[in-house]
């Protein structure tokens, strides 16, 4: 690719800028992507590469995010290295096979190498299939080679009526139309099964050779080692598919694949066509068929596999270690139904989770695919018959969760009662008396196959993870609580701050406008804010609260719920801009003066109120020593007191012999009267 003229017109002060760095600046030589992008960050920019003006633009972003982002420019544009800037015109194509040189080898004797090499205009290159720039890893979804995108990728060439195929002449017999109706593209393309073959899986990568090259992947000798990389028990399982005749030509010799299946057009109606499950069925819908082993019935009811979601598959997909040489097929059967062979993705999660690892372990009390789906009888989660239909999981996680059976006798602490609680919570009530299937129940919470103790990060119900979850239906309020001060506080403080079954609890979640939350929601909220707790329940509210009356004031009244802020910040329900809106919810009249109320106000913080503080141990002190001088004075005077007690008794006892009248002590200190 090289530089040329730009199509538009380059502004003034761009065009300075060029200027001076060539006129004042030494020459530059091109090291590092800084030196590179300082001109194709310019998204006007063009060049011309294969004698057209193309665009040499590049996205800063992009390239850092791809598998290259990590190399330098000159590593790919060898030629630059210890080049000047601005650098040359011609540039020399960049030498993929520098650092990929297997891959290399390959294209280059691959149908797409030498129609390069004869240099074919329509010739892919690499960059054709894996991008310039902004090349991604294959397991990268976004990828072009990605498996679910190959058959797109390839398409751009092999579509009919593309250019390939009209320039030259090439009998495509519509490739990728076919391809996506066949049960390979049904199973990548309709379904995601990124474990369904795709062009790559059967043309290879970069070694694509015609049918007719013995080196080719899908040469007629070579196409059953390309088939049995999936179908690997092939053979054993054509012998119910194929008739006799065939086998009894050439024994043990299978005809080529695309004899029978047509190379895009593979449909499973052949292996419906040509499968016997009757062969099984001649044992097996016996009622008295038993297991030599154990002695459990082997019969299967033909009509419940028909309506189950199985009910196209052979019996020999699953049971795939039948031997149609044997009398008894199932004879050599060794293992169980694996059912991760189809369903790979969840079979995965499926042994990470508790339940695998336990079942990993041979546990007996380990549960498996069939105990929760069945066996011959499997349903749609979406069937009101199916275990998995939401209104029936419940049961069907009691079987083994509920007090008192297998799994219960693992829990400690306070994980008892789970079902119990779970069926009078707000979620078990509306999904089992008010049928309401949209309403939580264990797998929305505790997910379907990937279960995992609440200790373990990667759980749904781990303690960051619990807001995500509960998100999934409440996607409202957990926006508001990411943007809460209980979510950004996240590495701000060591303390353990609060999520959702902290305040709603995890399996007896109530509703939010109960009277019991409303009273109770105070106490959780004190489990954090000890102090500010004691300071509203010596207030008003507080004392109202605690007599039961659920109308007064409460934490989230006036802090908000979900959206709980710091004060400082402009949105919170208490800042300066929305404090009186928030006390006129509950006193319309409200004014700035009234908001201005000292909500937590307490004498037992000096820092926070001062004022207060001093001013409770000023009164304090003073009634105290009042007391202590009064009491003391008190204490002094008793004596006095009951000695003037004791004379006035003797006075008044005197006064009683001489028939007299009382003499008052104050009399006696009185003066006698001056005759006139």
């Amino acid at each position: 690719m090289t530089i040329g003229r730009q199509k538009k017109r380059i502004s003034g002060a761009w065009m300075f800028a060029l200027a001076a760095l060539a006129l004042l600046a030494p020459k530059v030589r091109a090291q590092e992507n800084a030196d590179c992008f300082n001109c194709h960050s310019d998204k006007s920019l063009t060049g011309t590469r294969r004698g057209k003006t193309v665009s040499v633009f590049v996205d800063e972003k992009k390239f850092a995010a791809s598998v290259h982002g990590s190399l330098e420019c000159v590593s790919c544009h060898a030629d630059l290295a210890g080049a000047e800037l601005p650098h040359a015109d011609d540039l020399a194509p960049v030498d993929c096979g520098t650092c990929h040189d297997k891959e290399q080898t390959l294209h280059a004797q691959s149908l797409h190498g030498q129609a390069v090499a004869r240099g074919d205009a329509l010739a892919p290159r690499c960059v054709d299939c894996h991008g310039n720039h902004d090349i991604l890893p294959v397991k990268d979804r976004r990828s072009p080679v990605s498996p679910l995108q190959v058959p797109f990728l390839c398409g751009k060439c092999h579509r009919e009526g593309s250019p390939v195929q009209r320039q030259r002449a090439i009998h495509q017999d519509r490739i990728l139309e076919n391809f996506s109706e066949s049960i390979h593209g049904e199973g990548l393309l309709k379904k995601g099964l990124i474990v369904a073959p795709n062009c790559a899986s059967c043309h290879t990568a970069h070694f694509i050779l015609p049918h007719t090259d013995p080196r080719s992947s899908i040469s007629r000798h070579n196409i059953a080692a390309t088939c049995t990389k999936c179908h690997a028990q092939i053979e054993s399982v054509h012998r119910k598919v194929i008739r006799g005749e065939l086998w009894e030509k050439q024994a043990n010799v299978l005809p080529a694949c695309v004899d029978c299946h047509q190379p895009h057009k593979i449909r499973k109606v052949f292996y419906d066509q040509g499968m016997a499950d009757k062969d099984c069925m001649r044992c097996h819908e016996r009622p008295d068929i038993r297991s030599s082993k154990d002695g459990r019935s082997l019969t299967v009811n033909a009509d419940v596999v028909h309506n189950s979601r199985h009910a196209k598959i052979a019996c020999s997909q699953c049971h795939s270690e039948v031997n149609a040489s044997h009398i008894r097929a199932c004879e050599t059967i060794t293992h169980k139904v694996d059912c991760s062979s189809c369903h790979a993705e969840v079979g995965q999660e499926f042994a990470k989770s508790t339940h695998g690892q336990l079942l990993a372990k041979q546990d007996p009390n380990a549960p498996t695919c069939k105990e929760c789906h069945g066996t011959h009888g499997v349903l749609g989660r979406r069937d009101p018959a199916s275990p998995t239909f939401p209104t029936n999981v419940p049961d069907l996680c009691a079987r083994c969760h509920r007090e008192g059976s297998r799994a219960a006798v693992r829990y400690t602490g306070d994980e008892h009662q789970i079902i119990e609680r779970y069926t009078e919570s707000i979620h078990g009530k509306g999904l089992l008396k008010s049928g309401l299937t949209v309403t939580a129940m264990c797998t929305n919470c505790h997910t379907a196959h990937s279960i995992l103790p609440k200790s373990d990060t990667a759980s749904s119900v781990y303690r960051a993870n619990v807001p995500k979850t509960c998100g999934q239906c409440h996607h409202g309020i957990e926006e508001s609580f990411e943007q809460s001060i209980h979510a950004t506080m996240v590495g701000k403080t060591d303390k353990a701050l609060p999520v959702c079954s902290d305040c709603h609890s995890a399996h007896t979640i109530q509703r939010a406008d109960k009277d019991a939350f409303k009273l109770d929601i105070m106490t959780k909220c004190g489990r954090c804010h000890g102090d500010i707790a004691k300071t509203y329940f010596d207030t008003y509210h507080g004392k109202v609260s605690q007599l039961g009356y659920t109308k007064t004031a409460k934490c989230y009244d006036c802090h908000g719920s979900h959206d709980i802020r710091a004060i400082s910040d402009p949105k919170s329900h208490l800042s300066r801009e929305n404090v009186v809106a928030t006390c006129q919810k509950c006193h319309p009249g409200a004014t700035r003066r009234f908001a201005g109320y000292l909500t937590h106000a307490t004498h037992h913080d000096p820092k926070k109120y001062p004022y207060l503080f001093w001013t409770f141990w000023g009164m304090t002190t003073l009634l105290i020593v009042t007391f202590v001088f009064g009491g003391l004075h008190t204490l002094l005077w008793l004596p006095r007191a009951f000695q003037m007690r004791r004379e006035l008794k003797a006075r008044e006892a005197a006064a009683d012999r001489d028939q007299t009248p009382p003499v008052k002590p104050e009399d006696d200190q009185q003066p006698p009267e001056k005759n006139e």
